[in-house]
């Protein structure tokens, strides 16, 4: 994808707004909710038709429930939600069963639901906010200012027939995912000093489908015969649908030395085949196919604004590396994306915008860098199979430690007051590089 400078371009037809916003995920949707809310001018373009499948575990924390509750997303069971208490933590010969943190910030529950329809849900509480969505929208090249470098828009093809468009608006938002070929065509690629894991997941019918529990595996074996098995960096998940399956899945960190040469799919079929076989995940109950997916961890594109675009969730690498959540960041992200654009669209004078802008990045360093980097540490820690074996084998006996290993790695405490567990964590984060 190349940028077309301004003066070249001869669009087949156009459409002006305040705000552009690429990609209609969690991330984007969002963004154009409050920016839409806020009386903005907004405009979110989906490359694909709702429901659209995405690669995903299904599972939500209570930080994502957050962010749906203040979305004004009806979340109750009749809805179709799905609600769990807790993580159950198997491994080292130990089961634990930890309920989420009883917190003053953020629910205790967490919940459920698919992929396919989450997302139009997202993008539906936008229109009805005002954002007004194209689908079958495929995003081409940026449209550069030819004398500043900044992007003032994007030509697509609209539709089935693929009808060539111009979309302008002097404020992009990327949130076009892990690919994020807006980003690419802008100049932003992606950092290798920054962690990324890898999800594959499926779904079976099981009769386990109404657990209240997200269900976490932190061994995950590559078994290779006798004497060769290996313990590798990652976790797997079992996450009742309530629907009648299971999404079962692994995540898995390229800190291991097998990242690239395992057939993470048949690591996922043989690790299903060690389950026990009344609670059927087995190839005939198999209801879809095995699908995967890039995670794009801990700021691993930068900078998150620059030349009038704006980057949100996967695209800005906002995926936590301690337990490969992104919804929550994603969302979270794209609030903090839209307060930014509608306090800068208030300001006067260009230059008074671009300093709004600015604080952009900033916010996001402030709200995550130093969690982030402990987590970068957190990640090379357990890229060492001795460690995470350590880790699996004598952590999980300790239930003290492992209500403050729950709450570190979702991240969820109480950014004040709160209790001895909370000011440990936030006073790591603060203190940590926000690199």
């Amino acid at each position: 994808m190349t940028a077309v400078n301004e003066p070249h371009a001869e669009p087949f037809s156009e459409t002006t707004a305040d705000v552009i916003v690429v990609g209609a995920g969690p991330a984007g949707s969002t963004t154009a909710y409050y920016l839409a809310k806020a009386g903005l001018d907004v405009l979110l373009l989906e490359k694909t038709e709702f429901p659209r499948e995405k690669v995903c575990g299904d599972g939500l924390t209570p930080r994502a429930t957050k962010q749906l509750v203040a979305m004004g997303i009806d979340i109750s069971e009749e809805a179709g939600w799905l609600r769990n208490k807790g993580l159950r933590i198997i491994g080292g010969g130990v089961r634990l069963q930890l309920d989420w943190p009883d917190l003053a910030s953020f629910p205790d529950y967490g919940l459920v639901r698919k992929r396919d329809d989450f997302d139009e849900q997202l993008a539906r509480q936008a229109q009805k906010a005002g954002a007004r969505l194209y689908e079958r929208c495929n995003v081409g090249a940026p449209i550069l200012d030819e004398r500043t470098g900044r992007i003032t828009g994007v030509h697509a093809k609209l539709g089935e027939e693929k009808r060539e468009v111009t979309f302008r608006a002097p404020l992009v938002v990327a949130a076009d995912g892990n690919s994020t070929r807006l980003s690419l065509a802008m100049g932003l690629h992606r950092r290798e000093d920054r962690p990324m894991g890898v999800a594959v997941r499926t779904y079976f019918t099981s009769p386990r489908h109404e657990d209240d529990y997200l269900e976490s595996w932190l061994e995950l074996w590559d078994r290779r015969g006798p004497g060769e098995d290996r313990l590798l960096p990652g976790y797997g998940w079992i996450f009742g649908m309530g629907d009648g399956t299971s999404n079962v899945g692994l995540g898995v960190l390229n800190t291991s030395d097998s990242f690239k040469e395992l057939d993470w799919r048949e690591v996922l079929k043989a690790w299903c085949a060690s389950m026990p076989e009344d609670w059927g995940y087995t190839p005939e109950n198999m209801t879809g196919p095995i699908r995967g997916a890039a995670l794009p961890m801990a700021f691993n594109r930068k900078p998150h604004y620059t030349k009038g675009l704006l980057l949100v969730g996967d695209a800005g690498g906002l995926v936590n590396p301690f337990n490969g959540e992104g919804i929550a960041y994603a969302m979270e992200s794209g609030q903090i994306a839209a307060d930014v654009i509608v306090q800068a669209h208030a300001r006067a004078t260009p230059g008074q915008r671009e300093l709004a802008l600015q604080r952009y990045p900033q916010i996001l360093a402030d709200t995550y860098g130093g969690y982030y980097t402990l987590g970068r540490a957190f990640v090379k820690l357990i890229g060492n199979p001795k460690v995470m074996k350590i880790a699996a084998q004598r952590g999980l006996t300790h239930p003290l430690l492992m209500k403050f290993t729950l709450k570190m790695l979702a991240n969820l405490t109480d950014p004040t007051g709160g209790d001895a567990m909370d000011r440990i964590i936030n006073g790591l984060s603060k203190v940590a590089p926000k690199a």
